[in-house]
């Protein structure tokens, strides 16, 4: 067993322990995740383990010892992917069809449990899921947006939007290493509609996190901007701004740290991102939405007998779609991940491109990182509007 796995389990598994992801199964035995989250049982430190078996949950309590002997187990025989998230870092752990087990990343967060901003980490058998924004906590923007009653309540309706909104910070939260802490932090959020995503980012940053963040949200309809920016001058938030805009147009900024899309419908997306890397941004933030571009586009005789189901095609035709705009951003020096922004039981539009700049690319990695994305276009005889963008 890989030495550096052994000795993250050994450093995780205790109650300093939020959870463990093992995911992308190797079989399609119906086993599709596994979550395992440290909880006390008459006192005694446990971990509880359960297990998405097709549409049923299985749940069951392990030891220590027992725990760490089942996730390498795992690892090595039924996942693909290992993500683990602790008080004081957070690791991704990738295993090859071989057995090869590689701890991709891992971040040091510090020793004031600043991974989970400081909030003790609950051991209770039921505990409530642990959320940025607080049920309970009333927050002036959720309530005007209709999320939040006047005393904290979650409006049952705005229930899934409230978990999509700390959903999403929870990933500014992985990323803020990344963000500068010496000047401004500059980010634009591109189509950025009724704006619960752009409000809770400036009210996550500026209030919780006492970061000197500015913000620009842009979009097309001049009701809802002006909306916005009545908001953010009842708030007070003299750094968070509402435009109205195309993205593909826009030209009233020359750089930002971060960019943010939530859903800019089909070809939206990609003048974000192109956008994003012309101003060689930080951190990339972009759930994708409406990707009818590939699906026109895609043709393949060797899968006619698979793409010639509607439903079929349009959902791969999405997933080539993020995969090879992930694959477009690595090779402009971007580290990529493709991940689940929320359940599919809330939308099916659930899938997150986080992309983080990191320090120079030579010419010849990117040239070779293009070419893959183009022998995979040429192979489907498309060509995205991304590809277009970045030649």
């Amino acid at each position: 067993m890989n030495e550096e796995l052994k000795k993250l389990l050994h450093e995780t598994i205790d109650q300093g322990l939020y959870q463990i992801i093992l995911s992308n199964a190797r079989k399609k035995d119906g086993l599709v995740k596994v979550k395992i989250r440290p909880v006390m049982l008459k006192g005694m430190l446990m971990f509880q383990e359960s297990i998405y078996r097709e549409t049923k949950v299985f749940h069951e309590n392990y030891r220590e010892t027992e725990v760490s002997e089942r996730i390498e187990n795992y690892i090595l025989h039924d996942f693909k992917q290992c993500e683990i998230e602790h008080t004081n870092m957070k690791a991704i752990i990738l295993s090859s069809k071989k057995g090869k087990v590689t701890v991709k990343k891992k971040y040091d967060i510090g020793q004031s449990g600043a991974a989970y901003g400081g909030r003790p980490i609950s051991m209770e058998h039921n505990r409530t899921k642990r959320y940025i924004l607080q049920e309970g906590t009333p927050v002036p923007f959720l309530i005007d947006l209709g999320v939040q009653s006047a005393d904290g309540r979650i409006i049952r309706a705005k229930y899934d939007k409230f978990k999509q909104i700390n959903r999403f910070l929870e990933f500014v939260e992985d990323i803020l290493p990344a963000l500068l802490t010496d000047r401004e932090i500059r980010i634009i959020d591109f189509g950025c509609g009724k704006s619960y995503l752009t409000f809770a980012i400036y009210y996550y940053l500026h209030e919780l996190m006492q970061r000197d963040v500015a913000i620009t949200g842009l979009d097309l309809k001049t009701d809802v901007i002006e909306r916005c920016n009545q908001l953010s001058e009842k708030y007070h938030y003299h750094k968070l701004q509402f435009l109205k805009g195309d993205i593909a147009e826009y030209e009233g900024a020359t750089g930002a740290d971060m960019v943010v899309t939530l859903h800019a419908c089909d070809t939206a997306t990609d003048y974000a991102l192109a956008r994003a890397v012309k101003w060689k941004a930080g951190v990339i933030l972009s759930v994708p939405c409406c990707q009818h571009e590939v699906n026109k586009q895609i043709v393949c005789e060797k899968l006619q007998p698979v793409l010639q189901y509607g439903i079929v095609k349009e959902r791969m035709s999405a997933l080539i779609t993020d995969a090879l705009r992930a694959d477009l951003l690595r090779a402009e020096g971007y580290e990529t991940d493709l991940l689940e922004f929320i359940d599919m039981d809330h939308t099916p539009k659930n899938i997150l491109i986080r992309a983080v700049r990191k320090e120079g690319i030579s010419e010849r990695r990117r040239r070779e990182e293009t070419d893959k994305v183009s022998e995979v276009a040429d192979f489907f005889h498309l060509e995205t509007t991304l590809q277009k963008l970045l030649q």
